[in-house]
């Protein structure tokens, strides 16, 4: 899940929040994905959650995300306005309250 994107040196910096199977520890701190988005970005039926508490910064391209099944880029498709603006919103809270961490990966 993309939540934001920077161009540094004619490559793209990604902020992207991860998905998981694993249930959070409190509610607040993750969004389960619908089953009805679930099933447009091609994911499983098992319950999935966008983690609010941690982003993991990559380079784009770069060896940290790879092309979806079926697609040439590494997108699945977008998920709804609303829950864009659940995620952005559930990381912003806890940016503000100083529970979020950010990770940078291979770059």
């Amino acid at each position: 899940m993309v939540v934001a994107t920077i161009v540094t040196r004619g490559r793209t910096r990604l902020l992207v929040a991860p998905i998981t199977h694993t249930p959070p520890e409190r509610p607040a701190d993750a969004i389960e994905i619908p089953l009805n988005v679930k099933i447009r970005l091609g994911l499983d039926s098992a319950r999935i959650w966008i983690v609010l508490t941690e982003l993991n910064r990559f380079i784009w391209p770069g060896p940290d995300i790879r092309l979806a099944p079926g697609h040439e880029s590494p997108l699945y498709d977008a998920i709804p306005d609303w829950l864009f603006f659940d995620v952005r919103n559930g990381v912003i809270r806890h940016r503000d309250a100083g529970k979020l961490t950010i990770t940078k990966r291979t770059e």
